[in-house]
């Protein structure tokens, strides 16, 4: 073999080499480029703490039944009221601390007496007012876990003994503040309630 064959092999060996090599950087570095491209697109830490809407279907909750679904962290209280339920509600307000919620939080649509956009359905954060705790749900009237003798059903905290009734208003004598907090929240048709997407008829 002559020397200018050898010599032209070992070109071309480097030829390839260096090829490869280029290829291998450029491709590293488009890589490199894309990542804090395609971390740009990631929700920003606040958008992750504020929470994306959820869904719920409540088309298998059966009426005096309650559901419960995660949204921003929190328990959301979802309950199929009954008609014998929604009548309790008009003869509450002796008992109550604010009967009309106007010292408590929930949208301008839920201000009303069932505090619900259908008041057959029931929508609360799961979250006592006073510490935080979660409370339970005790919907059977005179249940003497709740410790009242003429209990007509609601959420009994058992933490520190708050009580609200079947519309989340609190009770009077008790150590939580304000009623329990109802969220943003819309129908999505009759078996879907969406979490967190705020109706914006108020």
């Amino acid at each position: 073999m002559s020397e200018g064959a050898k010599t032209d092999g070992v070109d071309n060996g480097r030829r390839h080499f260096l090829v490869v090599a280029t290829t291998v950087t450029g491709v590293a570095g488009a890589a490199l480029t894309a990542v804090p491209f395609l971390a740009s697109w990631k929700p920003s830490a606040r958008a992750q703490a504020l929470g994306a809407p959820v869904e719920a279907d409540i088309s298998k909750v059966e009426p005096g039944a309650m559901i419960k679904v995660t949204w921003r962290g929190q328990a959301i209280y979802i309950v199929h009221r009954t008609p014998q339920m929604l009548a309790q509600l008009k003869d509450m307000a002796p008992r109550l601390r604010d009967p009309d919620s106007n010292d408590s939080e929930q949208p301008q649509y839920a201000k009303n007496p069932s505090r619900a956009i259908k008041p057959e359905y029931l929508v609360l954060v799961g979250v006592c007012t006073h510490l935080g705790c979660a409370p339970l749900d005790r919907f059977t009237p005179g249940d003497v876990t709740t410790g009242m003798h003429d209990w007509p059903g609601g959420f009994f905290c058992p933490c520190h003994g708050s009580k609200f009734d079947l519309a989340g208003r609190v009770f009077k004598d008790v150590p939580a503040p304000t009623n329990l907090t109802v969220p943003p929240y819309q129908f999505l048709g009759d078996t879907k309630i969406q979490i967190g997407a705020d109706q914006g008829n108020a």
